[in-house]
């Protein structure tokens, strides 16, 4: 797919965003790259002992549908929400392969108005896909969406890393330090840049634990549960009450729809 002019870029969607949804090959080796990543281990298992009982379940960045095969054998009723066609057009033959029912949606996290409000009884948005969302507002916008799909007292399980995981090796200690001068001056957003999978310029929003709380409750949610992740085992941390907003690599957050 050709890359349109940057003023017809999608919410919260920059080039190398866009390069990532609409490529093939990324979905092609989807699965496989993430077979043995220790969070993709980590978060299926916090999710599913959280959500015990089937219900209406959207999965909002669905990538090849990791998340929603697996609910989707729980007998969960579940909407996979990507903006790649690529991807969701694997998770359908996945599905279809197992003799699962899957409702696959392409739309933007931003923009969600095809789908009813208070249509979903939980949502879950992992593996730092918020942080994925190109600017505040965009990433704001998204939080809104969730919220407004989901019913009152609905769940949603969102996954972001912490800022402060960088102190943990060198050229993530270079980068935090220029963007701490430059949240000095007023000019740091906390994105940083990387090439991911091939594609150089991806940006991912890393969340300082104030801003993050901060967000959900602006969007109208009430956090109930916080689970803070080492970040090379993506295990539950020892002592979580100790400096987790400095020791966490990142965090999957239990967010309840304030009615």
């Amino acid at each position: 797919m050709s890359r349109p002019p940057h003023w017809r870029f999608p919410p919260g969607v920059n080039p190398a965003l866009w390069e990532y949804t609409t490529s093939v090959r990324l979905a092609q080796e989807e699965a496989d790259y993430f077979a043995e990543d220790p969070l993709t281990r980590a978060d299926e298992v916090i999710l599913h002992d959280y959500f015990r009982v089937p219900c209406r379940l959207i999965d909002l960045g669905c990538g090849v549908g990791r998340l929603s095969l697996a609910f989707s054998r729980r007998d969960f009723s579940v909407t996979a929400v990507d903006l790649s066609a690529a991807m969701l057009e694997a998770l359908g033959r996945s599905a279809a392969a197992e003799g699962l029912w899957i409702d696959r949606i392409r739309a933007n996290l931003c923009r969600l108005e095809g789908l009813s409000d208070a249509s979903f009884d939980a949502a879950i948005c992992m593996y730092s896909t918020l942080g994925m969302i190109s600017g505040t507002q965009a990433r704001q916008s998204a939080l809104a969406s969730a919220r407004r799909v989901l019913r009152p007292e609905g769940v949603l399980a969102l996954h972001a890393h912490n800022f402060w995981l960088n102190l943990r090796d060198r050229q993530g200690r270079a980068w935090l330090l220029g963007e701490m001068g430059r949240q000095v001056i007023g000019k740091g957003t906390g994105d940083r840049q990387m090439t991911y999978r091939g594609i150089p310029g991806i940006e991912v929003h890393l969340y300082q634990w104030p801003e993050l709380r901060s967000d959900l409750i602006r969007a109208g949610f009430r956090i109930t549960k916080v689970v803070a992740l080492d970040s090379v085992t993506a295990q539950p941390i020892r002592w979580p009450q100790l400096l987790q907003g400095l020791r966490a690599g990142g965090w999957i957050v239990f967010a309840k729809r304030v009615s």
